[in-house]
């Protein structure tokens, strides 16, 4: 399954921590879990704690606005633009620094059983058979149709085929998964 998206389409909903909100692209249930992985793009307007997720691996790219401090106990973290950046779940961390409304993607996988691998691609890539693709900039081709920046496709059990840049500003956020196992299939 191939499925596209645009981000003004994606629902809207509050964070866990209240903070936010979030618009969730896409969520692959697991066996006795939330979910067994799941892209969104949250909505950043002040500093504050990012949600606790327990066994989830997380990687963050700033999308649009200022970058910022990712704190927490001994580390810290400066997020800028189109850097992906991996995180546990479990770190208690909080954005310092934000001076002005911004965005994010936000790839979370159960630790065990899942996991993610995300680059900002410029060139013609032919990913595995699931993940998700966010045009950054330009214009790209992919699962048969074109996807300027903003919109993208998600997809599951099979490959959307040759992702094509068409333009020279061409850039987008690749994202795919690996699942460890046959649970949560």
């Amino acid at each position: 399954m191939v499925s596209p998206f645009t981000l003004a389409t994606l629902p809207v909903t509050p964070w866990k921590n209240g903070a936010g909100e979030t618009r969730e692209i896409v969520r692959v249930t697991g066996a006795n879990t939330p979910f067994l992985w799941r892209a969104s793009i949250a909505t950043l307007q002040s500093d504050g704690p990012f949600s606790r997720f327990d066994g989830i691996d997380r990687v963050i790219v700033l999308l649009e606005g200022a970058p910022f401090w990712l704190r927490g106990e001994n580390m810290e973290h400066w997020l800028e633009p189109g850097v992906p950046w991996a995180f546990a779940g479990e770190w208690p961390l909080a954005s310092e620094g934000i001076i002005g409304p911004g965005m994010d993607f936000n790839i979370m996988t159960q630790r065990h059983r899942a996991s993610a691998q995300v680059v900002i691609a410029t060139a013609p890539q032919r990913p595995d058979a699931e993940g998700v693709a966010y045009v950054l900039n330009g214009v790209w081709r992919m699962a048969g149709a074109d996807h300027h920046a903003g919109s993208g496709i998600w997809w599951q059990k099979e490959t959307p085929g040759e992702l094509v840049p068409l333009t020279a500003d061409a850039a987008l956020i690749l994202t795919t998964i690996t699942r460890h196992s046959n649970i949560g299939i």
